[in-house]
């Protein structure tokens, strides 16, 4: 750490050339930390606007110089380039420049001069690179920064980073996402290299390089003779500028949104497209135009000769709408939207109707100072960038925002493709698309995988398998959500009655979920009712009463007379919030973890386990249906390795709550203490809060003055329980050794008479091991138990049926180092050791010798020695002639490797919650 703090000592004398928001953030950031910008050197003010890095600079008080150009007939002029020198920068850096820099002024600092270009060096040299990437369908995108040279991006790489590039990715979801966030860290990081002597200079290579000019309107016309995937990347290669276009009833058209369309092909209403050879189809979500191939690509929106934008979806409608009589409320909101306008067009004398915002000069970030402004004045009033788009003349605009305050233009009804199921006497509908800032969608890639009914072994659905783009939309949703969003500025007490609402649609179709849960995983379906969907429905209303009890406190310091001051906390959400649950208890799993995050103020991104996702996209939709805003609950199917991993490392998520087992548990705390290591070296990633429930293998002891026929059902229970993929099942049973043999006898007299079978069947006792490899790895854990010398007294086997069940096991004579003593089965197997009579140290020494520390039980009339035991044991949650008893207001968590941080209760909510210190002087 030493190198590291001396090497950040180094600081440069900078000066800055280029332009936009971009440039801004690489000042601010590169003045942060600590070096010094002698100059900023950008374009003129523009309708009287000045540009964001010259705002940024003039603020600070830093010299900033507006030249129009920096050559004249092929020359630098020399009052410019003296202007340059005169400042004395160490370093040039150019974060986004769009003029011409002569040489001289390159050349000139000691260090010379950098350049960041969005492209992956050599390909895509020129400035339209971004849009190449895409047109050309590109696999990977990413930016370099180089050493400047003569304007044709050759000169040598500094660094270099990359990304994937996603499906449907627009420019602005490629910019805003990745090249937007990472661009800024990594100039930080090359002037960094650069101050401390260790920044390369790599030859661009020849191999693969490409250099393509500006993309002009006129150049953008679509050509219809390709496939849909071609297409679409050059509608989304040209999205938003310059626009791909067409020509539809003799008028230009601009598409906008396209996206691939893997499905049945919709009804819709014909749309005759000048060039291609089928009609496109106007549908209730957008025009659905065809390629050569026959495949589908859907475009969201529509742009006219004129500049007004509609929906596709309303492309023969868009004429119909009459204009709004307005209310004096109204027309005053319309004179405040006028004198915003006429704050941001300074340059324009009167905004008149006709007034274009964009024609009168505004750019993309005058978009949002005005939906800011106007936020500001209404909140009510909830606004889009898009809608600005859509409506570019002031009357259009006022039209718009009317409707949008008076609840008319309300979105859609939500669009759910379901798989549909006749079970249970029952219709199930179950969502199995990716949930994505309040949208299911099919996985950026069009992965998808299946998932198995442990019943029988047959496919419930083909379910999406989300991707790397998948998480990194997920988490931009709900980080929008947080900062931006209406969820960010809700009461504490809207927010808890989006929560009963929530819990009321749980338990209004708490039939369906139990249906749900039991195809999915195999739990027996009166179980799954009464504690898989029963305790989600608690679990919320639970937390909803919490959202407006959260409070901080006031603290007595010491004052500095004669001042008196005071100091106050603050409890506040965290942000973005990684959910990753388990397979046995999905819905249950989930409604305890999210609960309390959403209680906090959080917004979330969940990924249930692979083999049980079909609850938790129920449960999306009963959230949209609740009233939840887009991005707030994000829901991602697929693998752990990729999306859960991916969740873990992503520098947007600010807290990660894993419910699992113990390996994969330790591999986030890999992850985390490679941030730890890594944030010292990089600005690319950061600290996250984490909270673990992790595996067990609890200890449950039973004393012979207990009630022993309680103690053989409560026993059973804690092994058997939802088939032993219980957390905190007993794993280990100690039996004192002058009932020990009773015992036995009547827990395998009880286990002759459970039924196993079909879960939705309400006599079964005991239904299928959650997934085929869980049942395969169980067997092997009994072969495991025999061959150690363990004594099989039931069990043991495959049940001779369709699917994947187990027989309910016993295991005797069990000794402290075989593999089944130490080891948690997470199945049916019940592990009995004997202790001596009277030996209570003896048997708590042996509770105590194992690295889990999740929950335990005591069974005995000695109320004195059950909380003597129970203070000794080293577990989380200690049970006392009961077992299994968990409560939506008890904490619940364990310690030693089962993991840290509470479900549940009150400590619950302060795994998702800062607690911020305010002193104030009077």
């Amino acid at each position: 750490f030493n190198s590291f703090y001396q090497a950040y000592q180094q600081k440069l004398k900078l000066a800055l050339i280029g332009q936009s928001i971009f440039g801004q953030e690489v000042y601010n950031k590169l003045r942060k930390e600590g070096h010094k910008v002698v100059g900023v050197f950008t374009v003129p003010d523009k309708n009287g606007q000045a540009d964001p890095l010259a705002l940024a600079a003039e603020k600070d008080g830093t010299p900033v110089f507006k030249f129009p150009k920096w050559r004249a007939k092929g020359k630098p002029i020399q009052e410019v380039v003296a202007a340059y020198k005169s400042v004395g920068a160490e370093l040039n850096v150019l974060p986004f420049c769009t003029q011409f820099i002569p040489m001289d002024v390159i050349n000139s600092p000691k260090h010379g001069s950098i350049i960041y270009h969005p492209s992956i060096l050599p390909r895509h040299r020129g400035a339209s690179a971004i849009n190449w990437t895409l047109i050309q369908g590109d696999k990977k995108a990413g930016f370099t920064i180089f050493w400047a040279d003569d304007g044709l991006d050759t000169g040598p790489i500094l660094l270099q980073r990359e990304c994937d590039v996603g499906q449907n990715d627009t420019v602005d979801d490629l910019y805003n996402r990745f090249l937007f966030p990472e661009g800024i860290k990594a100039m930080v990081e090359a002037v960094h290299l650069i101050a401390d002597g260790k920044a390369p200079r790599i030859p661009q290579p020849t191999e693969g390089a490409t250099y393509e000019g500006i993309q002009k309107k006129e150049n953008a016309e679509i050509s219809w003779d390709q496939p849909a995937a071609a297409l679409h990347n050059w509608i989304r290669g040209h999205d938003k500028v310059p626009g791909a276009w067409t020509r539809i009833d003799d008028q230009v058209v601009t598409f906008y949104g396209s996206s691939l369309l893997d499905a049945s092909v919709p009804a819709g209403q014909e749309l005759a497209i000048k060039g291609a050879s089928r009609p496109g189809l106007v549908t209730k979500n957008g025009l659905v135009v065809f390629g050569n191939d026959g495949k589908m690509i859907l475009v969201r929106n529509l742009q006219f000769e004129d500049g007004k934008m509609i929906p596709a979806s309303k492309y023969f409608s868009a004429d119909e709408t009459a204009a709004l009589e307005l209310t004096e409320e109204e027309k005053k909101m319309a004179e405040d939207i006028r004198a915003i306008w006429k704050g941001i067009l300074s340059n324009v004398a009167v905004i008149e109707d006709s007034t274009d915002f964009f024609k009168s000069g505004a750019s993309s970030m005058h978009v949002v100072r005005m939906l800011e402004e106007i936020k500001q004045k209404y909140s009510g009033l909830q606004l889009q960038n898009e809608d600005v788009y859509m409506a570019t003349k002031f009357a259009d605009f006022i039209q718009m925002a009317v409707r949008k305050f008076r609840g008319e233009d309300k979105e859609e009804e939500l669009v759910i493709d379901y798989v549909s199921k006749n079970v249970n006497n029952m219709t199930v509908n179950m969502p199995y698309q990716c949930f994505i800032n309040g949208q299911f969608i099919n996985a950026d890639d069009g992965k998808t995988y299946d998932t198995i009914n442990p019943a029988d072994g047959s496919v419930i659905a083909s379910v999406s398998s989300a991707s790397l783009a998948d998480v990194d939309k997920a988490v931009a949703a709900a980080k929008e959500a947080f900062e931006n969003g209406e969820w960010g500025r809700m009461n504490a007490r809207e927010r808890g009655r989006l929560m009963y609402r929530l819990a009321d649609l749980m338990e209004e179709h708490q039939e369906e979920l139990a249906t749900i849960e039991s195809i999915d995983s195999g739990a027996v379906y009166t179980l799954a009712l009464k504690t898989h969907v029963g305790m989600s429905v608690q679990t919320f209303r639970y937390f909803a009463g919490w959202c407006d009890k959260i409070q901080g406190a006031t603290i007595p310091i010491n004052q500095a007379r004669p001042n008196h001051n005071l100091t106050f906390t603050k409890k506040e959400p965290i942000g973005v919030c990684a959910i990753v649950i388990p397979w046995n208890y999905p819905l249950m799993m989930l409604a305890w973890k999210s609960a309390a995050c959403l209680a906090a103020g959080n917004t979330l991104v969940l990924k249930p386990a692979q083999v049980t996702p079909l609850t938790s996209l129920k449960f999306a939709e009963f959230s949209a249906k609740a009233g939840f805003p887009k991005g707030v609950i994000n829901i991602l199917p697929g693998s752990g390795g990729l999306v859960g991993q991916h969740l873990s490392e992503h520098p947007d998520v600010r807290k990660v709550g894993f419910t699992g087992s113990t390996p994969t548990g330790k591999q986030i705390m890999k992850s985390w203490f490679n941030m730890i290591i890594y944030i010292f070296y990089s600005a690319a990633t950061n600290l996250k809060k984490v909270s673990l429930e992790l595996g067990g293998k609890s200890p449950l002891i039973i004393f012979s003055d207990c009630e022993l026929d309680r103690a053989v059902k409560m026993g059973m229970g804690a092994v058997y329980f939802n088939k032993g993929e219980n957390c905190i099942a007993a794993g280990r049973l100690f039996v004192e050794e002058s009932i020990h043999d009773e015992f036995v006898r009547k827990v395998v007299e009880e286990i002759k008479k459970m039924k196993i079978g079909d879960p939705l069947d309400r006599s079964t006792d005991h239904g299928p091991q959650n997934h085929k490899a869980h049942l395969e790895k169980l067997l092997q854990y009994c072969e495991t138990g025999v061959k150690e010398g363990a004594t099989l007294v039931y069990g043991g086997r495959q049940v001779r049926r369709p699917g994947f069940f187990m027989e309910p096991t016993v295991f005797t004579d069990v000794e402290d180092h075989m593999y089944i003593a130490q080891e948690e089965s997470f199945g049916p197997v019940m592990v009995i050791s004997k202790f001596k009579n009277g030996d209570v140290d003896g048997v708590l020494r042996r509770a105590n010798t194992t690295e889990y520390g999740l929950a335990s039980g005591i069974f005995t009339k000695d109320i004195s020695k059950a909380l003597y035991i129970s203070e000794k044991l080293e577990a989380g949650t200690v049970f006392i002639n009961t077992y299994n008893k968990t409560d939506v207001a008890a904490p619940f968590g364990g310690f030693k490797q089962s993991g840290f941080g509470k479900d549940l209760g009150e400590e619950a909510l302060h795994e998702y919650l800062r607690t911020k210190a305010i002193t104030v002087e009077y």
